[in-house]
């Protein structure tokens, strides 16, 4: 019995920290949390009704993928990049995203091709009303939904990698409702490269997508 408890109680704080890490890895992928932020423990147990513990070993993972870096005091921040680091790793992203474009173009099924709509309709809701936040997660619902229909969950896990990685970054370049509704239109294209079922088409379509990305979040960042 003491050790049925006792694997229970093991059980349970691995959900709370899967719970907690996944929570900050959607902050940061969607730009809620901000490169070179610190994060507070006091108030993360306050936000998840939780001891430090489970905070603290949600944090030491996500500084163990990079995501976090550690900072003064104990304490831990977003990770910053420099110029020339983040172009390279929106290079390898540009990379995996079309592949995950071509993969799922000839992988479509009737689930798959709902969810994208379903996700792009999300983001153009967001967008015609002007609300950042609600398109940044609908934006990253919208890539998510392309990378499950690869039908390969190793592919998806890599390419969500870099969007956790770049989410601060990329959320920069979102200033106006005009930047919400040329974005959205972008998908339009996009959704429509993927359905033709044409991989050539779906994955150039994604290439030019993340190319003008990376051009208006470079452009935001140096404009900082």
């Amino acid at each position: 019995m003491a050790q049925s408890a006792k694997k229970s109680g093991a059980g349970e704080r691995g959900t709370t920290v899967q719970r907690i890490q996944a929570a900050l890895m959607d902050d940061i992928a969607a730009g809620a949390l901000s490169p070179g932020e610190r994060l507070d423990e006091v108030r993360l147990t306050e936000r998840f009704g939780v001891s430090r513990t489970p905070v603290r070993e949600a944090l030491s993972r996500l500084v163990a993928q990079g995501v976090l870096v550690p900072g003064e005091k104990r304490g831990v921040r977003v990770a910053e990049y420099t110029r020339e680091q983040l172009a390279q790793i929106f290079e390898a992203m540009h990379e995996i995203e079309a592949t995950c474009a071509r993969m799922a173009s000839q992988r479509l099924s009737l689930l798959s091709r709902a969810e994208i709509e379903s996700s792009q309709a999300a983001c153009i809701a967001a967008a015609e009303v002007g609300d950042i936040q609600a398109y940044l997660h609908a934006n990253e619902q919208f890539h998510r939904a392309i990378y499950r229909a690869t039908g390969n969950p190793y592919m998806a896990d890599i390419a969500l990698e870099f969007r956790h990685r770049t989410g601060p970054f990329r959320a920069k370049k979102f200033a106006a409702k005009e930047d919400l509704l040329a974005s959205a239109r972008s998908h339009d294209e996009l959704v429509a490269d993927i359905f033709s079922e044409d991989s050539a088409t779906a994955s150039k379509g994604m290439r030019d997508h993340m190319r003008a990305s990376f051009i208006q979040t470079l452009a935001r960042t140096d404009a900082e």
